[in-house]
């Protein structure tokens, strides 16, 4: 039992050293983006005006869109509650916010805002989809890590003093602060990692889950559609129409003549904020071929739907917006603590006259 426990012990050392780097900027970077709508605000004025949320008022945003870059976007976000921007996302990594009445408020190209270098920093690591499966790995491994750490302290949890800030320098300090931080902090530290790998390895996550909660699938087998000009503001009154109580979050462009456009919409039990009720329209006359509604969906896909909202601290107000910068900052300071530990090595005892071991 000792070789077995001296076992995990190293390879939490190893693997959390291994780790360190990673942990610290994703813990910072995930603690700075649950601010961004707080960013927007502070640094956009539209951002700070309220924009209309009717079917009218959305639709005249997007042909805006269209009119403004001279051919229509690949998709728009509209505007959350409390953050007046709308997002467009156009070709060729180049981007827009739009206020509320449609005017461009800002534009630029790849990362080339400040929260928007921040996100491609954690959920990609500035590597495009290589950086991102080496986040997903990355998180994965930190399950592992908190899982080990557990049991390396469970033997010791008598000695346990919850102080989160080391009283010295000294290497039994650090551990000990190292090892109360992460027991505060295993459980929604261990949310955010199993979600945000979740949703980076989506098919195999909602494939398990499926399996484990299931239920009906959606039917996705349209109409085929006409190649059009949207009239925007008819196709969201249409899906307004079919889904009353729902919120419009998403527009999507045909991806080529004769594709279908697809929006997208937030029914009040559903806590993804960009909405996973899709509405299918067709071009040519604004139309709806068919709708997916994720409410009559399995539990393992709703589920699933549910770990954005829960990784992004997109639910819960503003007290999860604190318990997740929290956990971001409680993050960084393990990967931190753990390096800082791990590379100070152990004092060596001196030997005295008589060739017994002094402390040095």
């Amino acid at each position: 039992m000792r070789f077995v426990l001296g076992l995990v012990r190293t390879l939490h050392a190893w693997s959390g050293a291994a780790l360190s780097l990673l942990l610290i900027v994703l813990g910072l970077t995930g603690a700075l983006l649950v601010w961004s709508s707080d960013f927007l605000r502070l640094t956009i004025p539209e951002a700070r005006q309220a924009a209309p949320a009717t079917p009218q008022a959305l639709g005249a945003v997007a042909e805006a869109a269209e009119h403004a870059f001279g051919h229509p976007p690949k998709y728009m976000v509209f505007a959350r509650p409390g953050q007046g921007l709308h997002q467009v996302f156009l070709h060729d990594e180049h981007f827009a916010y739009l206020a509320g009445d449609g005017h461009t408020a800002a534009t630029w190209e790849g990362a080339g805002r400040p929260e928007v270098w921040v996100y491609n920093l954690h959920h990609f690591l500035l590597a495009g989809e290589t950086g991102m499966k080496v986040v997903g790995f990355a998180g994965l491994a930190a399950l592992a890590l908190i899982l080990t750490g557990l049991i390396v302290w469970a033997p010791v949890w008598r000695a346990s003093r919850l102080r989160l800030w080391p009283r010295s320098p000294r290497r039994p300090d650090l551990i000990a602060t190292h090892r109360n931080i992460g027991l505060i902090f295993a459980i929604p530290v261990f949310i955010f990692c199993l979600t945000g790998s979740a949703m980076i390895f989506y098919q195999t996550a909602q494939k398990w889950l499926v399996k484990a909660l299931p239920g009906p699938e959606a039917e996705e087998f349209f109409p085929p559609a006409d190649d059009g000009d949207i009239d925007w503001p008819k196709a969201l009154a249409a899906a307004q129409g079919a889904f009353p109580g729902a919120r419009l979050r998403v527009i999507i462009w045909p991806s080529f003549p004769g594709a279908r456009a697809q929006i997208l919409m937030q029914q009040p039990a559903e806590w993804n904020p960009e909405g996973k009720t899709k509405v299918v329209i067709n071009p040519r006359n604004s139309e709806i071929l068919g709708v997916v509604d994720p409410q009559a969906l399995a539990r393992g896909t709703r589920m699933f739907d549910a770990f954005y909202p829960i990784h992004t601290a997109t639910v819960g107000g503003r007290l999860y917006d604190v318990v997740a910068t929290l956990c971001g900052l409680a993050m960084a300071g393990l990967g931190g603590l753990g390096l800082w530990s791990f590379l100070i090595k152990p004092r060596r005892r001196k030997a005295g006259k008589n060739g017994a071991g002094a402390p040095a």
